[in-house]
C-alpha cells in the first residue's frame, strides 16, 4: 500500500493538471468538466491538508475539503460580486490562493531542510 501511495498522488497531480489547462485553453472535451472540477477541489485542499500536518490524518482530510470547498465559494461569490466572472478567472484565482496557502509550508520545508543540511 505504501508503494502505491506516490503513484496516486502523482496521477492525482496530473489528472489535475489536465484540468487546469482544459479549463484555460477552453477545449471542448468531455474530460473538461470533472477534470477542472477534480482540480478545484483537490489543489486548495492539497494545500490546506499541508499546511495543517499538526492535525490527525480524519481530521486534516476534514479540514482540508471544508477549506477547498470555502476557497471555491469565496472566488465565486468574490468574481460575481465584482461582475467578472469567468471560468479562466475562476481557475487562476483558485491556483493563485492555493499556491499563496501552501507557500509557508513549502518554505518552512526547505528552510528546514536546508538547516539540517549546514548542519550535518
Amino acid at each position: 500500500m505504501q508503494d502505491l501511495l506516490p503513484l496516486l498522488a502523482g496521477a492525482a497531480v496530473a489528472v489535475g493538471g489536465v484540468g487546469a489547462v482544459l479549463a484555460l485553453v477552453d477545449l471542448g472535451s468531455p474530460l473538461r468538466a470533472p477534470f477542472t472540477l477534480f482540480f478545484l477541489l483537490a489543489a486548495p485542499g492539497a494545500a490546506i491538508g499541508t499546511a495543517l500536518r499538526a492535525l490527525t490524518p480524519w481530521g486534516r482530510a476534514v479540514v482540508a475539503v471544508s477549506g477547498a470547498l470555502a476557497v471555491n465559494l469565496l472566488v465565486a461569490q468574490g468574481m460575481l460580486a465584482l461582475h467578472v466572472w469567468s471560468m479562466r478567472g475562476g481557475v487562476v484565482a483558485v491556483a493563485a490562493l492555493s499556491s499563496l496557502i501552501a507557500l509557508p509550508s513549502a518554505a518552512r520545508r526547505l528552510r528546514h531542510r536546508g538547516a539540517k543540511w549546514w548542519t550535518c
